[in-house]
């Protein structure tokens, strides 16, 4: 008998299919996000270097920081520092996730700041 695959394991799955298209068809930077219950992280990564240029989460607030608004800030955070690293085009990748609450935050603010993808 088949086993049934968690909500969590069929998510990471998902990323797994997705992040190898991506590396596949562009040369852009990658977002991508990872949400726990307390926390949000997203990090910026060169696929043709494998190197991680920058890496934010919201474990280093005092407050609860596993909502929409701290993902807003987070987003409107990252948007100023790749302004400052003067890249303007990315490739976002909401690793598995469904785009809805803190990952369309997320995006959004990025969006506000000016980052294209």
């Amino acid at each position: 008998m088949a086993k049934l695959l968690s909500r969590n394991d069929a998510r990471k799955a998902k990323h797994l299919r997705i992040r190898n298209k991506i590396r596949k068809t562009t040369n852009l930077p990658r977002v991508f996000v990872y949400k726990s219950l307390q926390n949000f992280y997203a990090q910026l990564f060169d696929d043709k270097l494998n190197k991680t240029i920058v890496s934010l989460g919201t474990s280093k607030n005092k407050e609860y920081s596993g909502n929409i608004a701290a993902a807003k800030k987070l987003g409107h955070e990252m948007g100023a520092l790749l302004k400052t690293k003067k890249i303007d085009k990315i490739v976002f990748d909401r690793s598995g996730y469904i785009y809805h609450g803190r990952v369309k935050a997320f995006a959004e603010a990025m969006r506000e700041e000016g980052v294209k993808f």
